[in-house]
C-alpha cells in the first residue's frame, strides 16, 4: 500500500466526477453536474432515467444531428484546468462559440475565451435536446472530468447523437489515476462507483484477496463504505482513500475498515479497498446456491441445491431480464443478478410481507436494483418489460400464469417452473407433453443424527420444467 503522506503528483489529470458540494444551492443542480461530470453506475442508465432511450424521448434530436457542419467537442479538465490541457484541446476552446459544464468546471477556464459559458439547468435531461440544437448556429464544447467515457457524459451523448457527431478529447480517468498511484494493475482491480447508487451494490465485489477501487461523490462516503466492510466480517480490509487527484491538493489517507476515522465531506475522492477477512466472516461465494441462510426468509425459499439448478436452467446472460413470479424471498431473482452486473430482474409477489424480505435481501446481497412489483401472476405481469427468462415459484396451478408466461417470453426466452404438489406437478407434465422441452425430479437428501448415528432426512422433492421458447 502507499505511503499516506505521499506529495501531489504534477500530472494535469483528475477524478471523473465532482461532488454535490460544487452546487451548494439544490439537490436538482447537483445531479446536473453530475451528469456532466461522472453519472455513479456501471451502466449510465441507471443515472440518466431516460439516457438509454432518448433518441425515442427527443426524436427531433437525432434529426437535427445529422444537419449540422460541426460535431459536438466533448473535453476532459483536469483538476488544474486550462493549465493540463492539451494543444488540441485548447484549440477547440479557443474554436468554441459555446461551452456547456458545470459550474466548477467552467471556473477552470482562462478569462480570455471568447466564447459564451453557460452552466447546465436543472434539469439537464430535459433540456439537453435544445442545449444540442445550438451546434447547428455555433461551435458546441461540452466540458467533462477526466475521460469523458469513463461513467461521463461521453457515453450519453454518443447515444443520443451517434458517434459520428460527437468528438471526444479525453484526460486520464481517475480510475486510472488512483491505480498509478497504488501500484495496482487495472486488469486486477474491480471497479464500482456509488454516486447516487446504494453501497449495497459492492457486496458482490467484496471477495477476500481481491482489490476493489470505488468513485465516491465525497471522501465523507469512505466511511460508509468501512461500515459496510465491518458488517460483513472484513474490518482487516485495507483502505486508501485518494482525494483531488491530479489537482495541487491532492492528498492520501490510509487505515482498515475497523479503524478508519471519519473524514470531512470534501469532493473528488476515490477509495481503494484491499479485501481481507476476519476469521469466521460468512462469506458469499459468486457461484450461484448461496446457503439458505444468506436470506432472511418465512420458509418460502428455494433451497440452495434446487435453487443452483434453476439457476442453471433459467442460463443467465449478460444483459438479459428475469421475472421471478411468485418470488417468496426473492432468492431466484437475486442469485440472477449476481450472476453479471448488467443482469436485470423483476420479482412479482402478491404478500406485502413478503415483498419487506425480497427488498432487504436484494440490499443485503448486493443487488439493490431488482424491480419489485407488488400483485398476483397473472394481473400482476401486464405491461412489464420483456423478459428473456422466467422462473415461475409459485402459483404453477394457478389458471393463465403459465400462459401469460409464455406469451411475454422473447424468442428464444427461457421459462422454468417448479412444483412440489401433485396438483402442479400434474399442470407440469401437462405442458410438456404438449411443448416439449425437459422434465426433471430434483430430489435431495442430507446428512443428520439419528440419535448416536447419522441417516439421511429427505427434502421434498421438486418436479421442475424448463423450456425455451423457439425462435423465428
Amino acid at each position: 500500500m502507499p505511503d499516506p503522506t505521499a506529495q501531489p503528483a504534477g500530472d494535469s489529470l483528475t477524478a471523473d466526477h465532482p461532488a454535490a458540494a460544487d452546487h451548494p444551492a439544490a439537490a436538482d443542480q447537483a445531479a446536473a453536474d453530475q451528469a456532466a461530470d461522472c453519472p455513479a453506475a456501471a451502466d449510465q442508465a441507471a443515472d440518466y432515467p431516460a439516457a438509454a432511450d432518448q433518441a425515442a424521448d427527443y426524436p427531433a434530436a437525432a434529426d437535427q444531428a445529422a444537419a449540422a457542419d460541426h460535431p459536438v467537442v466533448v473535453i476532459g479538465v483536469g483538476a488544474d484546468g486550462w493549465d493540463g490541457l492539451g494543444s488540441t484541446a485548447r484549440t477547440a476552446l479557443a474554436e468554441a462559440e459555446l461551452v456547456l459544464g458545470s459550474e466548477r468546471q467552467l471556473r477552470l477556464l482562462p478569462a480570455g475565451l471568447p466564447a459564451e459559458r453557460r452552466p447546465w439547468p436543472s434539469p439537464m435531461l430535459p433540456a439537453l435536446p435544445g442545449l444540442l440544437a445550438e451546434r447547428h448556429r455555433r461551435r458546441l464544447v461540452v466540458l467533462a472530468s477526466g475521460d469523458p467515457m469513463f461513467y461521463g457524459i461521453g457515453g450519453t451523448l454518443v447515444r443520443l447523437l451517434g458517434a459520428g457527431s460527437v468528438r471526444i478529447i479525453a484526460q486520464v480517468s481517475s480510475l486510472s489515476l488512483a491505480a498509478a498511484r497504488l501500484g495496482w494493475p487495472l486488469e486486477e482491480v474491480e471497479v464500482l462507483s456509488v454516486l447516487g447508487r446504494p453501497l449495497a451494490a459492492l457486496h458482490p465485489l467484496l471477495q477476500p484477496g481481491r482489490r476493489v477501487l470505488v468513485l465516491l461523490g465525497s471522501a465523507a462516503e469512505a466511511a460508509g463504505v468501512a461500515g459496510l466492510l465491518r458488517e460483513r466480517g472484513l474490518g482487516p480490509s485495507e483502505l486508501v482513500l485518494l482525494c483531488e487527484l491530479g489537482g495541487a491538493g491532492e492528498r492520501l489517507m490510509r487505515a482498515s475498515a475497523e479503524s478508519w476515522p471519519g473524514q470531512p465531506d470534501e469532493p473528488l475522492a476515490v477509495l481503494a479497498i484491499e479485501v481481507l477477512a476476519a476469521p469466521g466472516a460468512a462469506l458469499l461465494p459468486a457461484s450461484p446456491g448461496l446457503p439458505d441462510a444468506a436470506f432472511d426468509h418465512d420458509g418460502q425459499l428455494t433451497k440452495s441445491e434446487v435453487r443452483a439448478i434453476t439457476v442453471a436452467a433459467l442460463a443467465p446472460v449478460a444483459g438479459q431480464l428475469l421475472w421471478d413470479v411468485g418470488a417468496g424471498s426473492g432468492s431466484v431473482g437475486i442469485e440472477w443478478m449476481r450472476s453479471h452486473p448488467s443482469c436485470r430482474a423483476v420479482a412479482i409477489e402478491a404478500r406485502p410481507d413478503r415483498l419487506e424480505r425480497v427488498a432487504a435481501n436484494a440490499q443485503a446481497l448486493g443487488v439493490p436494483g431488482l424491480r419489485l412489483v407488488a400483485g398476483r401472476a397473472p394481473q400482476a405481469l401486464a405491461g412489464l418489460p420483456v423478459p428473456d427468462a422466467v422462473f415461475v415459484g409459485g402459483g404453477v396451478s394457478r389458471p393463465g400464469v403459465l400462459e401469460a408466461c409464455e406469451a411475454a417470453l422473447a424468442p428464444g426466452g427461457r421459462l422454468v417452473a417448479n412444483a412440489v404438489t401433485v396438483e402442479a406437478e400434474a399442470v407440469l407434465a401437462d405442458w410438456y407433453r404438449r411443448r416439449g422441452g425437459r422434465l426433471i425430479r430434483i430430489a435431495v437428501q442430507r446428512a443428520e443424527p439419528v440419535g448416536g448415528f447419522t441417516g439421511w432426512r429427505p427434502a421434498m422433492p421438486v418436479t421442475q420444467w424448463s423450456y425455451t421458447r423457439a425462435t423465428p
